[in-house]
């Protein structure tokens, strides 16, 4: 079990990125969470099994149509315990 946080930067707002990757997230049995950031950005913590967290990155970076991904950032954390993935407001 991973935990971390990310993240990405680019045309990732008004493009239902947050939507995209709550389905891809809960399809892959990854928990957390994912909000957007002010200055245009998204920000998500995701929690899983080492695999199923890189298949979701790894789609998080192509993102939905429409959306443009220029950097993604991300950083190891401690494992909470989150029960689902939702998108926080």
């Amino acid at each position: 079990m991973i935990a971390v946080h990310v993240r990405v930067s680019g045309r990732v707002q008004g493009v239902f990125y947050r939507a995209f990757t709550q389905e891809r997230a809960r399809a892959l049995g990854v928990k957390g969470w994912v909000r957007n950031i002010p200055g245009g950005g998204v920000e998500a913590v995701l929690e899983g099994e080492r695999k199923q967290v890189g298949e979701l990155l790894k789609a998080m970076k192509s993102g939905p149509t429409g959306s443009i991904i220029l950097g993604m950032e991300f950083s190891e954390l401690e494992s909470k315990g989150y029960e689902g993935f939702e998108i926080e407001y």
